[in-house]
């Protein structure tokens, strides 16, 4: 079935019955701001809402072209906003999230009856009974948790033959642009999700792109914040040095309003104790951010990615040009050499360490309290295994500890690269307000046989030195979206948000998911490849 078809039929599947009474509220690309307004002005409710999402979910999600992304519904939803709507008519409004529906990644905590599993059938029955801090901030500012999104299991850390957007428990998510396509990962489902319009906005975690390609992949604002901007307690781990939940969202306003809901201190997180001084209102600003007069520094090694990407970010430069930015090529520059052999002693160290704790916390009804106990199910638990392995589970539970003098090193000498020596260096040496580059090339096709192949070099120095990186829709490749990255200083969020939002208004880059089956049934490619 066409495009067309999958949404005639999700229409459909939306409007059912009611559709003879009156037209259901359309959901589709509304902003948080948008459905804000519109309970305000009375012509749909939180509730309403809640069923909307719910049942374009039933129809693309489950049904249509079934993308995948969403692993789990929360139960108590639609009673959440009904609350919400209470409060409402009782002149009670807890700021621009009330009554907005969201979605957040399986590997975060929720006090709704839904296990958080990453994935695994591991932790098919992880129902903790708690919030992780994010989420009851999300809850305290007025948001419904919708569900959860589908990821790429363990947060794509299981093994280097990975398959993005994978999980036993979720299955495959598909790119809702092109079908056959990667959704990229780890915050695969929660980037196909916000893109095919299943919530207003999502959360997603990244420990090194986890946010940002799936976000550049799907055509929307992912940002990675400062480390300890938003707290990590009661998510699932891989490295206390490099995760970080961040918001993913339709555009940038949105992403700034979840971020202004998400961020702040939690005495449970060290990492957190900066984040309220450096905690406000990320969207107030937007609406007067400008190029003009802002200097961008071009991360050259991180270019050059494929003839037709480089070509939207010729593109991207010129009109950030045009509005007054001053654009500079910083060719001299490459990452330290050994960096990513650094990264990954540190990740796999402190996998097993942080992994091992969150483990022994969970309930009694998960059996595998450690890293080992999760190897060992792996292997006995054929789904489990069955189109890639667990090599770097394996490599992560032969490390030696956080007392390991090479593990040490590796975080010190990788830190001052990635930081001192890399980002902070280049922005103060050439006087910039922010780094660029294309964030990754276009979705590789999904390979189960040779795994991903998505290419892009963006994200390992914000990643590592614990900085904010922002992606934003650059164009497409053949209707395959492409990102522009804003990548700073810690504590730099308001700034590449300004720069986000003042790009998105130039540019007009967003373009909404068309769910083709493949690239090669669009007219111009199936004519090309036919014989003449």
């Amino acid at each position: 079935m066409h495009a067309i078809g999958w949404i005639g039929l999700a229409m459909t599947l939306i409007g059912g019955v009611a559709a003879a009474a009156s037209p259901p509220y359309d959901v589709v690309e509304k902003s948080i701001p948008q459905l804000q307004a519109d309970m305000a002005a009375g012509r749909v409710t939180s509730e309403e809402l809640v069923r909307a999402y719910q049942a374009r979910i039933e129809a693309i999600d489950r049904a249509g072209p079934a993308l995948h992304s969403v692993i789990a519904l929360n139960p108590h939803a639609l009673a959440d906003a009904r609350a919400l709507d209470a409060e409402r008519r009782a002149g009670h409004l807890r700021g621009p999230l009330h009554g907005v529906p969201v979605l957040i990644k399986d590997n975060i905590e929720s006090a709704d009856d839904t296990p958080t599993t990453a994935g695994s059938l591991a932790l098919a029955d992880n129902v903790t009974g708690r919030d992780a801090p994010l989420v009851r901030r999300l809850k305290d500012a007025g948001a419904v948790i919708l569900g959860k999104t589908n990821l790429s299991e363990w947060a794509n850390i299981r093994s280097g033959n990975s398959i993005s957007g994978w999980s036993a428990i979720g299955g495959l998510v598909k790119n809702p642009y092109v079908l056959d396509r990667s959704p990229c990962g780890s915050s695969s489902g929660t980037g196909t999700a916000i893109a095919a319009s299943l919530a207003a906005a999502g959360v997603g975690t990244e420990t090194d792109g986890s946010v940002v390609c799936p976000s550049a992949m799907a055509a929307l604002a992912g940002l990675k914040p400062t480390l300890g901007l938003v707290s990590r307690t009661h998510v699932v781990p891989i490295s206390h040095s490099q995760d970080t939940p961040g918001p993913m969202a339709r555009s940038v306003e949105d992403a700034a309003i979840l971020l202004t809901a998400l961020a702040g201190s939690d005495p449970a997180d060290p990492a957190t104790v900066r984040a309220d001084a450096h905690r406000h209102d990320y969207a107030a600003a937007l609406a007067g951010a400008t190029l003009k007069g802002k200097r961008l520094g071009v991360l050259s090694y991180a270019a050059g990615l494929a003839p037709e990407t480089d070509a939207a970010f010729d593109a991207a430069v010129a009109l950030m040009k045009a509005e007054g930015a001053d654009v500079i090529e910083l060719k001299d520059f490459k990452p330290a050499e050994g960096l990513g052999d650094n990264e990954t002693t540190v990740l796999m160290t402190e996998l097993k360490v942080d992994l091992n704790a969150y483990l022994a916390a969970t309930p009694p009804a998960v059996k595998t309290r450690t890293l080992a106990d999760v190897i060992a199910f792996n292997k006995a638990t054929a789904r489990e295994l069955v189109l890639f392995g667990q090599d770097s589970f394996e490599k992560a539970e032969a490390t030696q500890g956080l007392d390991d003098p090479a593990y040490i090193k590796a975080r010190a000498e990788a830190l001052k690269a990635a930081g001192a020596d890399g980002i902070d260096k280049l922005i103060a040496d050439n006087h910039l307000d922010a780094l660029i580059a294309p964030t990754y090339g276009p979705a590789s096709r999904i390979d189960v046989v040779d795994g991903d192949g998505i290419s892009g070099r963006s994200s390992r120095l914000p990643a590592i030195a614990g900085y904010p990186h922002l992606t934003v829709p650059m164009g497409q490749v053949r209707g395959l979206p492409v990102g522009l990255s804003f990548i700073g200083p810690a504590w730099s969020e308001d700034r590449l948000l300004g720069l986000g939002a003042a790009f998105e208004r130039a540019a007009k880059a967003r373009k909404p998911p068309t769910y083709l089956p493949s690239v090669e049934t669009t007219p111009e490619i199936e004519t090309a490849v036919a014989p003449r």
